[in-house]
């Protein structure tokens, strides 16, 4: 039997799947296959630039982001150092999937490392948990300063901002540590073909010819418990918060405290709605078509880095001003 390289064209590796899993031992593959979107091959370049652009809009925003706090000695305060943290997380999300994904979708290049498709994963799964965490810090910051504005400088101090970051950092890096261990040891015995245009946890471990509930059962507790544990969190402050607003005498103390959180509340929803959907679908939902999952997938890490930026950018009025500054001082 013939066979047929890697790096051919769907139609090409097709075949090599169903004629050589059943005789080929995948136990330790050195290479796994990424597919892309499947049954829109003939669509790759006009796919590609959407995603490049989100990509480009990604980085060029939260960059920004970084920059202009930084060199504003104004913003030096938690909820700044925490929408810091958040764009790094969005740097970190669509630079783990993008370059290869548009690898694919420019070179037709799918081959990956099998160590290499496992660091994506633990990268992917990693900063999406961080991020979560950082939106129940910011949620935290909201609440201190709206419910307890006398508290707020005294009790996030610099350290203790420091401290929850590297809390969030540590709780993500722990808790997908499983992903990856669990993944390294299942045996891949039916084919190296992956369906997508990343390693994505269940995409990966569906391969494997073991009993894979215990990265199932595993990857619901981190979704139901872990991060329905943040939303529960952040409802809790947002009720807290809604409670303080309301009490106001003013209709506009009351808008006006409501718009210092209507950006974190917007980047809440960016992020876990997208999120929570593309997770429950591709293990729940079998009659929905495979490129639709994938294209989810993508969305799900692609529209948080790009809009949280241009949220805060537009919705907070010292990240406002100061990015006018910067265009005001070089147009003149």
């Amino acid at each position: 039997m013939q066979q047929t390289p890697f790096g051919l064209r769907v139609g090409h590796l097709l075949p090599y799947s169903m004629s050589d899993s059943n005789t080929t031992d995948f136990t330790n593959p050195s290479t796994f296959i990424l597919l892309g979107i499947p049954g829109m091959e003939v669509a790759n370049v006009w796919i590609s630039i959407p995603f490049c652009t989100m990509y480009v809009i990604a980085l060029l925003g939260n960059f920004t982001i970084l920059i202009i706090v930084k060199r504003e000695p104004r913003l030096h305060g938690p909820m700044y150092y925490f929408l810091c943290m958040l764009a790094v997380t969005d740097l970190v999300l669509p630079t783990s999937i993008l370059p290869k994904t548009l690898t694919i979708l420019w070179f037709n290049s799918r081959e990956i490392d099998f160590s290499s498709c496992l660091t994506q994963m633990y990268f992917i799964h990693c900063f999406f948990m961080m991020e979560s965490g950082i939106l129940v810090a910011m949620a935290f910051d909201r609440y201190m300063a709206i419910c307890n504005p006398l508290r707020h400088s005294s009790t996030l101090t610099i350290t203790v901002v420091a401290k929850i970051g590297l809390a969030v950092v540590l709780r993500s890096s722990m808790l997908i540590l499983p992903y990856l261990l669990l993944a390294r040891h299942w045996s891949y015995c039916r084919t190296n073909i992956i369906s997508h245009t990343h390693c994505e946890h269940m995409a990966v471990v569906k391969l494997a010819c073991s009993d894979i509930r215990v990265s199932s059962y595993y990857g619901l507790f981190v979704i139901f418990c872990v991060l329905g544990l943040d939303v529960f969190f952040i409802t809790v402050s947002y009720i807290q918060i809604l409670r303080a607003i309301f009490s106001l005498p003013r209709k506009d103390a009351r808008l006006k405290t409501f718009g210092t959180c209507s950006s974190h509340l917007c980047a809440i929803l960016s992020f876990y709605i997208p999120g929570l959907f593309s997770s429950l679908m591709s293990r729940f939902v079998q009659n929905v078509a495979l490129n639709l999952q994938v294209l989810m997938a993508n969305v799900y890490l692609l529209v948080p880095p790009v809009l949280n930026p241009v949220i805060y950018g537009v919705r907070t009025k010292q990240i406002r001003d100061r990015l006018l500054g910067l265009f005001t001082h070089k147009g003149t």
